[in-house]
This record gives C-alpha cells, structure tokens and sequence, in this order.
C-alpha cells in the first residue's frame, strides 16, 4: 500500500490532462474468484474538441480485476483531469478502457458513457476489452 500516493496526499491538484494522471492500483485479495467491481462517475465532463464547450455525461465503469484493482481516489482524479480535455465521446470512453486496461491488466472491462443530449442527441458510448 505505499506505492498509493495519491490516497495518501492531503492535497490532491488535478492534472491538466489524462496522459498526466496516474492510475493506482493495488492487489487483488482474491485473484483467484471473478467478481465485478463497479464505478459509476455521475458528474463527467469533458471539452468537444471542435467548440471547446463542455460536455456532460455518466461514465461507469465494470470489470473482472486479475491481480490488480483500480484505487477509487486516483480514478476520481484521472476522471476529472477530462475537464480540460477535447474529445468526441467515442474517443473519451475508448481512452478510458484503454488506460484502464494498461493499468491493471483485467481479465473483462466495460466502459459506458452515457452523454447527455447537445443539440438534442444523446450518445451512449460502450467499450468492452476481454470475455466475460
């Protein structure tokens, strides 16, 4: 557990961008069992690359850990650090799947965006890496 600086830090700043962020983890208990752990992020933000205007939407993320689990606070922070960030909500919820499975290796993820409505479409976006 003292490799999880970011639980640690009593002051926290937020990166300027993901590529900035760092994704902590820490040892599964019990690699030996499939079990899902969840996290669902209600407040998401994120830039359009094309007008710099926010976008708002829910990211929740589910995956089957193998011998490491993702810590909650470093993902909290690495989710915000999207505020700054221009995507397209496709690229947004890929990127995350992809630093995701770069950080722990799982044996299954799935990434859902759900972004509210601009211009009157919503757009849900999912990204699975792995079988379930």
């Amino acid at each position: 557990m003292d490799d999880l600086s970011l639980l640690s830090a009593s002051k926290t700043p937020v990166p300027h961008s993901p590529e900035e962020a760092q994704l902590e983890t820490f040892e599964n208990s019990h690699p030996d069992r499939e079990y899902t752990i969840t996290f669902d992020c209600p407040e998401f933000t994120s830039l359009c690359p094309i007008t710099g205007q926010p976008d708002f939407g829910k990211i929740t993320i589910d995956y089957i850990a193998d011998k490491k689990c993702i810590e909650s606070k470093s993902l909290k922070i690495y989710l915000f650090s999207y505020r700054n960030h221009g995507a397209f909500h496709e690229e947004v919820t890929n990127l995350i799947l992809d630093d995701l499975v770069k950080a722990c290796s799982p044996k299954w993820a799935r990434v859902t965006g759900n972004f509210l409505p601009r211009g009157g479409i919503a757009i849900h976006v999912v990204a699975e890496h792995g079988k379930r």
